[in-house]
């Protein structure tokens, strides 16, 4: 998501111990020794084998699953939603389990819930009433709570032993918000639905039940499921969603159906259906009401946006060379809505670039709807994007929501507790995206303008806390600082470290071996020491476990038999890569880059040789992204 903070084990070596009891002095473990800190519940996953210590699932492992059955009416401009729902909610845990954790996030409306902000009015409703609710067919009192919101335990009348299912059903029904964030009404007639049903929670090998707060702020943890969703809305009235669209012969008229078909192996833009045409009555078929069919398997989530006057352009990208796999690219958006009539195009370009260089993982899924609305917010399949006069923004922000496809919702990472794993992630692929798109200057300008200024000049405390710091116990530029614009600077210093080829090797390896599961950090790094070969923990604790920051200063630059060495304090104490920029006498200059390697052997302190048979006249530290906390001690001139 685009915030607006935009505007947002290894062994330890025991050979020492007799050079200890020998000298009778302390001797510190070399970095490269360095253990990571691991939570207890991790430790007990690693005992119990449903995690390995060199990042791989264990042969234990399990997750849980649903198959959900929906069916949902919308009819604007009635705000009211109803829906009823099946779930078969398999047990593949080795847990008997007594309750279920049921989510209910459309309750962040009601008053009282717990936010991240305030609420206005507009955006305050009475949350989600359900109507009735059974067990295995049975039906089963629901007691509606005035201090429930994002969840609520259930008793199950039997308990549900390990690998057995349960049968839930549940009829309900809630008001779309007057005032859109991530969902409601972003116009009189035009809906956007997302996170609008029961579903039951993620419990998990290393942290049971998952009964963080929504607060509208830190984002989502979900199994993966399948799902059958059918929407009942009015005639004239056009449905994009997450999944399949199953029945489009159905729903729309002929010529709409055939641009609409056409649309999935074109390279160009077809304007499958215009707000004249809509207004017309050509587009949809022409009964009072039309049921629109969605399918999904495997995936977190299904969002959907409904409305009778939005443009509708689509066109296809070839996602997978080998097998030449087409993803359909859409958007549904206002006429005058300058912006989105480039937005397929935007889109197309994030489906290629993103599958063919960084992760350089084919896109997973089928397609990509951008809809115009307020959010800037990912959701499986589907953006909901602000408009803006500023294309190259517009694009920006498309770019980053997008890459959010493969963290967190190809990965499973749980975005609540552990942000930067998807903030980070897709934070580094708008960078280097970025690069291409607008040349490295100019993104390293955006780069730093939105992802590292208000961390780096900010001296708060708060700013310092560890990445590794569970994100729902962070708000505001605590929380936006660790994961988006630090975790991706992490990230891309690692890349630097490793250089491309291993660091691709590595992600890779992580998501071939984690995609459709639920990974944690430590599977993560574990995962990256042990493809890429080299003990990493001296820089994960430096990055991602530490209260470090950004500052270096030159320390002193004395000639040397080859040329010159230069002494680095690492004031601050993150490893980032630096840039030394040298002027020469004769009016000459290099830079010479310097990788995280130089702090691996001594993180206080560095020592960097620079061969020459010219005369250094000055040189100064230059960190490009990686920004300075304090320039002014960057700097040396010679006699």
């Amino acid at each position: 998501m685009i915030t607006n903070l935009m505007l947002e084990l290894t062994k330890p070596l025991v050979t020492k111990s007799w050079l200890i009891a020998l000298l009778g002095v302390p001797l510190l473990p070399t970095p490269t020794a360095q253990a990571l800190y691991i939570p207890r519940t991790v430790k007990q996953a690693l005992k119990n084998g449903t995690r390995s210590p060199d990042g791989r699932p264990g042969p234990n492992y399990w997750e849980n699953h649903g198959r959900y059955s929906i069916a949902l009416t919308v009819m604007p401009p009635d705000r009211g939603v109803k829906g009823v729902e099946q779930i078969s909610y398999a047990n593949n845990s080795p847990d008997t389990l007594r309750s279920l954790v049921i989510k209910l996030f459309v309750n962040i409306h009601k008053a009282g819930a717990p936010r991240a902000g305030g609420a206005e009015a507009a955006y305050l409703t009475s949350g989600v009433h359900i109507d009735a609710f059974s067990v295995n067919g049975q039906a089963t009192p629901w007691k509606d709570d005035p201090n429930t919101f994002t969840w609520k335990r259930v008793q199950l009348p039997a308990p549900l032993l390990p690998h057995d299912s349960v049968q839930l059903s549940f009829n309900w029904h809630y008001d779309v918000s007057l005032q859109s964030n991530r969902e409601g009404m972003i116009d009189s007639t035009t809906y956007y639905l997302a996170y609008f049903y029961p579903r039951v929670a993620v419990y998990d090998d290393y942290n049971g039940w998952d009964t963080m707060d929504f607060t509208d702020s830190q984002e989502f943890y979900s199994d993966f499921n399948n799902y059958d969703v059918t929407l009942t809305v009015p005639a004239n009235f056009v449905v994009w969603g997450t999944g399949t669209l199953l029945n489009a012969s159905e729903v729309l008229q002929p010529a709409t159906l055939q641009r609409f078909n056409a649309s999935l192996t074109s390279d160009q833009v077809i304007h499958v259906a215009t707000k004249e045409e809509l207004a017309a009555k050509n587009v949809t078929a022409q009964n009072a009401v039309n049921t629109w069919h969605f399918k999904a398997d495997n995936i977190p989530d299904m969002t959907f946006a409904v409305s009778d006057h939005y443009d509708w352009d689509a066109a296809s990208v070839v996602v997978d060379d080998a097998t030449h796999r087409r993803a359909s690219v859409q958007s549904a958006f206002n006429d005058t809505a300058a912006d989105y009539h480039h937005m397929v195009h935007f889109a197309q370009h994030a489906l290629d670039w993103l599958s063919h260089n960084w992760p350089g993982v084919p896109y997973p899924y089928e397609k990509t709807t951008i809809v115009q609305g307020f959010a800037d917010m990912e959701y499986p399949m589907m953006v909901n994007d602000g408009s803006t006069a500023d294309t190259v923004f517009s694009r920006f922000v498309v770019e980053h929501e997008i890459a959010h496809t493969y963290f967190p919702f190809y990965m499973g990472t749980n975005e609540t507790r552990y942000g930067f794993m998807d903030e980070g992630w897709a934070t580094t692929f708008e960078y280097l995206i970025g690069q291409a798109d607008l040349g490295n200057e100019r993104a390293e300008s955006f780069f730093k303008q939105f992802r590292v200024t208000r961390w780096i000049n900010d001296p708060s405390p708060l700013e310092d806390l560890p990445i590794i710091t569970p994100s729902d116990v962070l708000k505001g530029a605590a929380y936006g600082n660790n994961a988006y614009g630090k975790a991706a600077l992490g990230y891309l210093a690692v890349k630097d470290l490793l250089g491309d080829a291993s660091f691709k090797k590595a992600l890779h390896g992580y998501m071939d071996r984690w995609h459709g599961k639920h990974p944690t950090p430590w599977d993560f790094f574990n995962t990256f020491s042990n493809v890429s070969g080299k003990n990493l923990n001296w820089f994960w604790n430096n990055w991602y476990f530490s209260n470090n920051y950004i500052d270096f200063a030159v320390d002193g630059v004395t000639k040397a038999s080859a040329g010159y060495s230069l002494v680095i304090n690492n004031i601050g104490g993150m490893d980032a890569p630096v840039n030394i920029r040298v002027q020469y006498t004769d009016g000459s200059s290099e830079t010479i880059h310097k990788t995280p390697a130089i702090w691996e052997s001594n993180q206080k302190k560095a020592i960097v040789a620079i061969p020459t048979k010219k005369t250094i006249r000055a040189l100064d530290l230059d960190g490009g992204i990686w920004m300075d906390a304090d320039t002014t001690n960057n700097k040396w001139t010679g006699k």
